[in-house]
């Protein structure tokens, strides 16, 4: 199934973000997938996050789809060429995986092989037209396919409370023009921001689904305002968090601000998209306190 086919119904969609493992065994990840995120639409899978490699998006996709998941496979630009970019899309496509997120990437410099050579040949606006010309029936050197082409639901990413919201705007309707069909969004800490950014963003008329992050301590915002961008975590957040360490050890301070966020921009937007990072155990309460 088709995320867009979700969005063009009207329904309120929900996606839930998994790493796959740094090795070969997965079973943790799908046991905890099944018992978890039942209750989302569909699970992004990650493409070697934060430069840092692990086992890949596409065969943890097939793994999902094959224990009754909807995987959308994320796919970043920095560990491939183009025609690397186009195999791993034509192989999601005979696998029967046609949900897709397309990410410039994150640089070298933030990983755990920073020895690497990055590449970056396509930009994620390049690579959302490259997905359209498969579509077409056609690859990048004008090269025709073999029998029927690839459909895909193309998704792409947004940072609504980055500091210029017009370059935010401008990259957004580029993607828009190179085939992006929905988005998500980098993670919202600010709805006044993003409820601003969606009432300009309307323009394009396309799906939005609310990027959360749920916030694990004081320290975590802090690093994600000095180091994330897109992303600013306001002092009184900061400071909830730090009010009762045990309460926010425990999960329950950053659930419960999440929910508020989402509470606040749900009328403002097709979906949310929770990025758990390890806390995918605290999914269900944070959709039950956020009313979805």
């Amino acid at each position: 199934m088709k995320i867009t086919e979700l969005f063009e119904r009207g329904e309120f969609v929900v996606s839930a973000e998994v790493g796959p493992p740094k090795g070969i065994h997965i079973e943790n990840l799908i046991e905890e997938a099944k018992t978890y995120l039942s209750g989302v639409t569909a699970v992004n899978v990650t493409d070697n996050q934060s430069s840092v490699m692990r086992l890949g998006s596409l065969a943890t996709c097939k793994a999902l789809k094959d224990a009754g998941l909807l995987p959308i496979y994320q796919l970043t630009c920095r560990d491939r060429n183009r025609i690397a970019l186009q195999s791993d899309l034509l192989s999601a496509a005979m696998l029967g995986i046609d949900n897709v997120l397309v990410l410039t990437g994150d640089h070298i410099k933030l990983g755990d092989h920073k020895q690497a050579k990055p590449v970056f040949d396509l930009d994620s606006v390049s690579l959302l037209h490259t997905v359209c010309k498969l579509e077409e029936g056609e690859d990048l050197g004008g090269n025709k396919l073999v029998g029927e082409p690839p459909k895909f639901a193309k998704g792409a990413v947004v940072s609504p409370c980055s500091d210029s919201v017009d370059s935010q705007l401008a990259k957004m309707e580029r993607k828009v023009r190179a085939g992006a069909e929905y988005f998500q969004t980098q993670a919202v800490y600010e709805p006044e921001k993003f409820i601003k950014f969606m009432e300009k963003a309307k323009q394009f008329g396309k799906p939005v689904q609310l990027g959360i992050v749920i916030p694990k301590s004081a320290g975590m915002a802090k690093y994600m305002n000095d180091n994330v961008a897109g992303i600013h975590v306001p002092q009184e957040m900061i400071d909830e968090l730090k009010a009762d360490k045990e309460k926010t050890k425990a999960g329950i301070t950053g659930v419960e601000i999440a929910a508020r966020i989402i509470k606040e921009c749900k009328p403002y937007c097709q979906g949310v998209h929770i990025m758990a990072l390890g806390w995918e155990s605290k999914v269900p309460d944070l959709l039950k306190q956020a009313g979805i």
